[in-house]
């Protein structure tokens, strides 16, 4: 009798164990390059540069190979993750330079999913780059979500990776420059710190890393070397000049270095994780906010940054806005490779889904827990859609396996469109537009709806001529 009534205890113990466990609200790390091409890391093809650790974290998780960013640049690609929205529809469209320091802020309309869950019982830091606005203004980080942020504010200020200050929320941390403290690892070890000292809380942690973003630097360690020896490389007689600044002798070793610097952070982030005993209860996902660069020492055809894609950073083609993305979660994500196409704006409601949120916004986003977690219907998006305030502006619609792309809409009343199928031509090198006619007539309505016009952003001829 007593063996049975101490069975009966241990069962429901357990049990209770199990079900405690099985709604406690899960860890989630968002590890977020600047610039990084889809094709940069070992596991998406790079073939000149190491990546150990992010290639171990596809491998035991799942690889995206259709996934896009929020934008071709930096801000509105950050705007877009935060808001849900894609770049027809978020506040901040473009890179505008806002005084006395950073960019154009998120409004104070705007209430992203990092507010949701710090309102929801998470803890929520963010170390690296913002670019949505000073610490005066409506896009304050801590404003925004975040109960810690160190970093920079203004992303024109992160293009030196020796810069005289960064911010911890609202003190600004002055440098001397003597002390040549590489801003890349002073981000990353405020982030472990942080990382190390969570605790039973639910944690979000948005690490918008700032490399390999130009410019192209790096301190002279055995990482660098090693590369300068691996590519043979000799010195550039005379180095060029980026913002002022001198740039490396040895470009290349300097790009692959700084990846490489990237890949041994993300694996101190998985020990670390392992060591505290909370892999279990972690999603870790790692992307990039834009295709390659081409500024400050980059090189995307010397390292085939955008594999078989066409177009880098600033472009709408595939490989400006095509990413790599992999999501790694112990017990609960299985090693797979998924062709099913996502965006950067599907964060939003699938992190909501997972910290057990309802949303009650109205978003362009679509939550990917049935794809990561494999556990019902995946929903899928209809189609995506970017616009580009830049180089006379630019907007691209993927629909089903069609692309379609326009340039120069800011000058051109009617601006010609370019139509890809992407299933026979990812390359995106025949233009197939004459053959389509039904295909162009869908573009066009998507072109034309998904654009919200905004008065910060006037974006199609007519109404700049307004």
């Amino acid at each position: 009798m007593i063996m049975r009534y101490f069975v009966a205890v241990i069962f429901s113990f357990l049990s209770f164990s199990t079900t405690a466990q099985k709604n406690q609200k899960p860890n989630i790390i968002f590890i977020f390059a600047d610039d990084l091409g889809y094709g940069d890391i070992g596991c998406y093809g790079q073939e000149k540069i190491e990546t150990p650790n992010i290639d171990k974290l596809a491998k035991n998780g799942m690889k995206f190979t259709q996934f896009y960013s929020g934008s071709t640049v930096c801000a509105p690609s950050r705007s877009s993750f935060l808001t849900g929205l894609h770049t027809g529809h978020t506040a901040v469209r473009g890179n505008v330079s806002y005084p006395p320091e950073g960019q154009t802020p998120l409004p104070d309309s705007v209430i992203t999913f990092a507010n949701i869950l710090q309102q929801n019982g998470y803890a929520t830091a963010a170390f690296g780059k913002w670019g949505l606005g000073y610490i005066t203004t409506s896009g304050d980080p801590n404003k925004k979500g975040f109960d810690e942020f160190y970093g920079y504010n203004c992303q024109t200020l992160a293009h030196n990776y020796y810069p005289d200050h960064l911010w911890g929320n609202h003190e600004r941390i002055n440098f001397q420059i003597k002390d040549s403290l590489y801003s890349a690892d002073v981000i990353h070890q405020q982030a472990m710190q942080y990382l190390k000292n969570t605790g039973d809380k639910p944690f979000f942690m948005y690490l918008p890393y700032t490399i390999p973003h130009g410019e192209v630097i790096v301190p002279h360690d055995s990482i660098y070397y090693h590369y300068i020896k691996k590519f043979k490389e000799q010195p550039i007689a005379a180095p060029a000049r980026y913002d002022g600044r001198l740039l490396g002798e040895y470009p290349h070793a300097s790009f692959a270095a700084m990846i490489t610097r990237l890949d041994n952070y993300v694996g101190e982030i998985v020990k670390m994780v392992k060591e505290k005993g909370i892999a279990n209860n972690t999603l870790i996902i790692f992307t990039s906010d834009n295709g390659p660069h081409k500024e400050g020492g980059g090189d995307p055809d010397f390292f085939n940054s955008n594999g078989i894609y066409k177009g880098i950073k600033r472009d709408l083609y595939e490989g400006g806005i095509r990413v790599p993305f992999i999501a790694y979660w112990p017990g609960k994500i299985r090693s797979s490779v998924i062709d099913r196409p996502f965006a950067l704006w599907d964060m939003y409601p699938t992190f909501l889904q997972l910290a057990g949120v309802s949303n009650k916004k109205a978003i362009d986003g679509i939550s990917m827990v049935p794809t990561l977690l494999k556990n019902g219907k995946q929903k899928e998006h209809e189609f995506f859609y970017w616009e580009f305030h830049e180089n006379d502006g630019r907007q691209a619609v993927r629909w089903g396996k069609w692309k379609a792309v326009k340039l120069s809409v800011t000058k051109d009343p009617n601006p010609a469109i370019e139509l890809y199928d992407l299933e026979k031509d990812p390359q995106e090198n025949n233009n197939i537009v004459v053959q389509n006619p039904s295909v162009i007539k869908k573009m066009e309505e998507l072109f034309s709806k998904e654009h919200m016009y905004n008065p910060d952003w006037p974006f199609l001829f007519k109404e700049v001529k307004k």
